[in-house]
C-alpha cells in the first residue's frame, strides 16, 4: 500500500458482553484468538444492574489467551504508525449524549481525504464490514477530550517491536482502568487506592487525576478542586475535569464560577452531555439571566430527545 492510505480488514462480530467488550472481541479475533463468551458471562454476575462495559475485564481476558496489551496516552501520528505495522488500535472517545466514554477500533486512515476510519458492528448486505470515516480534525479534537488514549491488543512478537512515545504510562493507565471496575462495584476504598498508585507512577497522568477529582467530588471534598485543576494543566481539552469543576461550585452555591466551567466545558464539546444545559440553565435563573436559562432548557431537550422530564421542562420554558 501507499503512503496515501492504510487499511485494515477486521472480522465482523456481534458478540458482545459487558466483561467481553466489543471492540476487545473484535481486535482478538483479528489476532484469531477466540475469548470464550461464558467466561465473560459468568464475570458479569458481580456487575449485575450495570449496563455499561468493563474494559479491563475484556482485556485481562485477552492476556490469559495468548495477547499482550499496553495502554498509553498517545498522538496521531502513533496511531498512523501503529496501523501500518498492520494493529489495529483501540481509543477511547466520548461517548454519545449521556454515555461518558466508549471504546472504538480504528481500522485505517485515509491519508488525502485526512479521514480516520472507525468499525461499525453492523456490516452490509453481504456481510461485509463497514466503516465510519471521521474527518482527522474532528477525530482528533475528540480523542484529545480523552487524553489521547491509546489500547493497543496484540501477540507480544507484534507489540514488542512497536516503539511508543509514553510506553511508561502503561502501568498507571492500566490502574485507572482498575479503579473504574471497583467504582462499578461500589467498592470506593480500592478504586481510590487504585487510583493513587496510577499518580504515584505518573504524576502527571490526566486520566487519574480527573479520575481522583471525580471521586472526591462525589464524596463533596474541595479537595477535588486541585486534581481537576491540575488535569486540565496536562490537558487543556478534558471536558470531564471542566464538567466536575462545575458540578462541585454548583453544589457549593458558587453560581458564577460553576457557570465559567460549564461554558467552558460546552465550548470543548457542545453535545457531549445535555445535562449540563439543565445544570447551568438552574444557575443562569439564579442570576437573573432568564433568557440564558431558557435558552439552555430548550437545548437540553434537542440534545436529550428522551427527556424522561420533558414535560416539567416544556413548561418552565413557557414560564421564564
Amino acid at each position: 500500500m501507499g503512503e496515501e492510505n492504510h487499511e485494515l480488514l477486521l472480522p465482523l462480530v456481534d458478540d458482545e458482553n459487558i466483561c467481553l467488550p466489543l471492540p476487545i472481541n473484535v481486535v482478538s479475533k483479528y489476532w484469531n484468538v477466540d475469548l470464550p463468551m461464558e467466561e465473560a458471562i459468568e464475570s458479569a454476575k458481580k456487575y449485575s444492574g450495570f449496563d455499561g462495559s468493563i474494559l479491563i475485564e475484556g482485556i485481562e481476558s485477552a492476556e490469559r489467551h495468548g495477547l499482550t496489551c499496553k495502554i498509553v496516552h498517545s498522538s496521531l501520528n502513533e496511531l498512523k504508525k501503529v496501523i501500518a505495522l498492520g494493529i489495529p488500535p483501540i481509543v477511547i472517545l466520548p461517548g454519545i449524549p449521556e454515555i461518558t466514554q466508549h471504546a472504538s477500533v480504528i481500522t485505517g486512515y485515509d491519508q488525502q481525504e485526512k479521514t480516520i476510519l472507525h468499525y461499525i458492528q453492523k456490516g452490509n448486505q453481504d456481510g461485509e464490514q463497514q466503516e465510519g470515516a471521521i474527518p482527522q480534525g474532528i477525530f482528533e479534537k475528540e480523542w484529545s477530550e480523552e487524553g489521547k488514549l491509546l489500547i493497543i491488543l496484540a501477540p507480544l512478537d507484534i507489540l514488542s517491536s512497536v516503539s511508543l512515545e509514553n510506553g511508561s504510562g502503561d502501568k498507571s493507565n492500566r490502574l485507572c482502568l482498575v479503579s473504574e471496575k471497583y467504582s462499578v462495584l461500589k467498592n470506593t476504598s480500592e478504586a481510590l487506592e487504585s487510583l493513587k498508585q496510577a499518580m504515584n507512577l505518573d504524576g502527571n497522568n490526566p486520566t487519574a487525576l480527573n479520575l481522583f477529582g471525580a471521586m472526591l467530588n462525589a464524596q463533596n471534598s474541595p479537595d477535588c478542586v486541585k486534581y481537576y485543576e491540575k488535569c486540565l494543566q496536562i490537558n487543556s481539552r478534558s471536558y470531564l475535569a471542566y464538567a466536575g469543576l462545575g458540578n462541585f461550585y454548583l453544589k457549593t452555591n458558587q453560581f458564577e464560577k460553576a457557570e465559567n466551567y460549564y461554558t467552558r466545558a460546552i465550548e470543548i464539546n457542545s453535545k457531549r452531555s445535555a445535562k449540563i444545559y439543565k445544570n447551568r440553565a438552574y444557575l443562569r435563573e439564579k442570576q437573573n439571566n432568564n433568557s440564558g436559562a431558557k435558552d439552555d432548557l430548550k437545548d437540553y431537550l434537542r440534545y436529550y430527545l428522551k427527556a424522561p422530564d420533558r414535560g416539567i421542562i416544556e413548561q418552565a420554558i413557557r414560564e421564564l
